[in-house]
């Protein structure tokens, strides 16, 4: 009998899942390489995954392959080579979507990254790119400041979440209406304690008028490698949530696991508190790096804890908050 009911269990969770449509929040056409599998691909795996639309982005940063390593790394952490900034990525994701049919284009949210964010004149490159191409794009980042061994392996100083730099970008990012997806780690791999809170709490509270998207809730697999859970971090959620109201929660896999989800792959009754008391603040994202055979299964990861939350919110956290956060003109 319990085989039988496990098995309609599984049946009716992929029932939900099939049944579900999601939006990405945080999707990465290309690689730490700048590689990608390509539009088809992608646009085959959304379709696959139930995906209607995705905010697409590159990354901000190259790998490179050093003149003494006789084989190409598979990752950014694949070595000790360092990784450098890079801007022709914004190029590729443009590009990329130019080729596409008019009605495949609407399916994409563009976000600007390609810059270096210790560089003061980031902005200006920034302002550049939203110039030459009117409406195209409907955010800025993933903005990489605090990440772990990204850090360590970025030639210059290490980017913060307050910095000059980015305090510039932001002023951008109000002028033109558009979100921010920020990734900068709460702590280090070494302290249990919000090591790095100050930057991010310093950012959000010099710019109200900004909706920054907090990638992984500052969470990373490096760190979850090093540290596993952060008993801290939810408390410290809710306390932010209440705070500021321009703080929206990206939940990539990282937080998925080990936070929200319990051994048994069920949600923990205290953090769907969390999405009850702050049901407009969190968004979906996969988080893929330009490969996508796992994009669907990755989102489809989420329905435990979205069919464990009322319809309402589980939509909301699905598909309706990421489109809130988009740029007023794409919204009408």
């Amino acid at each position: 009998m319990l085989k039988f009911f496990l098995i309609g269990a599984l049946c009716l969770s992929a029932s939900f899942a099939q049944a579900r449509s999601y939006i990405d929040g945080h999707l990465h056409y290309v690689d730490f390489f700048q590689e990608s599998e390509g539009m088809q691909a992608l646009l085959k795996a959304m379709d696959q995954g139930n995906i209607s639309h995705a905010a697409i982005m590159g990354i901000p940063v190259a790998k490179k392959w050093q003149e003494d390593e006789p084989k190409k790394p598979r990752y950014y952490a694949g070595d000790d080579a360092a990784v450098y900034w890079y801007s022709a990525t914004d190029f590729y994701v443009l590009h990329a979507i130019q080729q596409l049919q008019p009605a495949q284009q609407k399916r994409f949210f563009p976000f600007l990254s390609g810059f270096n964010s210790n560089d003061k004149n980031s902005a200006a490159h920034i302002r550049r790119h939203l110039e030459m191409n009117p409406g195209f794009w409907q955010g800025i980042g993933e903005v990489f400041t605090r990440h772990d061994d990204v850090t360590a392996l970025t030639q210059g100083q290490t980017p913060r979440a307050n910095n000059d730099a980015m305090l510039k970008v932001y002023r951008v990012a109000a002028d033109y209406d558009l979100p921010v997806l920020l990734h900068s780690n709460i702590t280090s791999k070494r302290e249990r304690n919000p090591l790095y809170l100050e930057e991010l709490e310093d950012a959000l509270a010099k710019n109200p008028d900004v909706r920054f998207i907090w990638a992984h809730a500052g969470t990373s697999k490096e760190l979850h490698r090093h540290q596993e859970e952060l008993d801290f971090l939810r408390p410290l959620l809710e306390r932010l949530l209440a705070q500021y109201s321009n703080l929206y929660i990206d939940l990539s896999w990282t937080v998925l696991e080990p936070y929200i989800l319990d051994s048994n792959e069920q949600p923990k009754a205290q953090w769907l508190k969390v999405f009850n008391d702050h049901p407009t603040r969190f968004v979906l994202g996969s988080d893929v790096v330009g490969s996508f055979s796992n994009l669907g299964a990755t989102l489809q990861g989420f329905e435990p804890l979205l069919q464990a939350l009322p319809k309402d919110v589980a939509q909301a956290i699905a598909q309706d908050n990421f489109r809130a956060l988009l740029p007023k003109k794409t919204r009408q």
